[in-house]
């Protein structure tokens, strides 16, 4: 099932005896059992029947034998088994997946890349279980799902602003989920949010970021450019160089894949490279300045720089330097 469709179950009151929640994006597993705890029972009803177990303190008979447990004076119980990639033995979950309690709710949190679906346990719960795997997002899909989580709280965003918190704060929901959080409280409903509000909530300036920078590069604006990369270099923590030219490599990478691209029409270029249709035109004006031998130079650039980076092939340069270097090698 989607985390949509399991979140509409629950607010239908339509529970299922186990939840079992697994994948390495947290934000969604985090989000489903935060919602069975608070919103199943009452708050006299958790006293005697809501339970909270955590796989590296517990043993899975436990885990069992509470599950088995009857409510007291509820129609159901809820059983919360955090980090239960530290459950041992968890195979003999199946024992209860097969005849579960359908007045226990059973949810298990396994925050780990995958889970064998070949095990027995894995094909019992099939049969019984809601099933959620919680994949991480891609780059390119951070930006659509802050669109829909500032939607469904009555705020709206500019793709440049999307642009910006994702390249700030990376693909972490649940960090940038706390930071749309923090930045709406001051905000009335129906606000649009843009570059002026997120760098006075939550401290991303505007002028001087690596979405900037990218621009700055892409229509050879030395000017700016020279002036961005100086304020990265005065404020090294704000901005580290592994993370300048990891954003660098996927700016010029996208670049290369447009020249490569034969149907350069909006909607295509934007698929292919995994962006905002808005952001097409960026691409297609990079991609005049900078061909494809120099964007293939650009990109052994920011690899042998990187390496400078680590102290290969550099004994006393500070980062600051070399990515002043850097930019003046790719404008030139």
């Amino acid at each position: 099932m989607k985390f949509e469709e399991i979140i509409k179950e629950l607010k239908n009151k339509i529970y299922k005896p186990i939840y079992f929640l697994y994948g390495e994006e947290s934000y969604f597993i985090d989000k489903i059992t935060d919602y069975i705890s608070e919103n199943i029972l009452t708050e006299a009803e958790k006293a005697f029947n809501q339970t909270v177990m955590y796989g590296k303190d517990s043993k899975i008979e436990d885990v069992i034998n509470a599950a088995k447990r009857f409510p007291m004076m509820a129609n159901h119980q809820v059983l919360i088994v955090k980090e239960a990639q530290n459950l041992k033995q968890i195979e003999k979950l199946q024992f209860y997946a097969e005849q579960p309690l359908n007045s226990t709710i059973l949810v298990v949190n396994l925050k780990s890349r995958n889970f064998d679906k070949r095990k027995k346990v894995y094909k019992a719960l099939k049969k019984t279980a809601v099933i959620f795997e919680s994949k991480k997002l891609y780059e390119n899909q951070v930006g659509s799902w802050i669109t829909s989580y500032l939607k469904s709280k009555k705020y709206s965003i500019s793709p440049v602003s999307s642009k910006l918190l994702t390249d700030f704060l990376g693909t972490d929901l649940s960090k940038i989920s706390n930071e749309l959080d923090k930045l709406i409280i001051s905000l009335p409903e129906n606000t649009t949010i843009t570059p002026e509000h997120i760098e006075k909530n939550i401290g991303i300036s505007k002028d001087y970021n690596i979405f900037e920078l990218q621009n700055a590069l892409g229509q050879k604006d030395v000017l700016k450019a020279n002036r961005i990369i100086n304020h990265f270099a005065n404020n090294p923590k704000a901005n580290p160089m592994v993370m300048v030219i990891i954003s660098l490599f996927n700016y010029f990478s996208k670049i290369l894949t447009y020249h490569y691209t034969k149907d350069k029409s909006q909607n295509n270029i934007a698929s292919v490279l995994g962006v905002h249709p808005f952001f097409v035109k960026d691409y297609v004006m990079a991609g005049g300045k900078y061909n494809i031998r120099k964007t293939v130079s650009i990109i052994s650039l920011l690899r042998e720089y990187d390496m400078k980076s680590k102290g290969y092939n550099n004994v006393s340069t500070t980062n600051g330097d070399l990515l002043k270097e850097l930019v003046f090698k790719i404008l030139h």
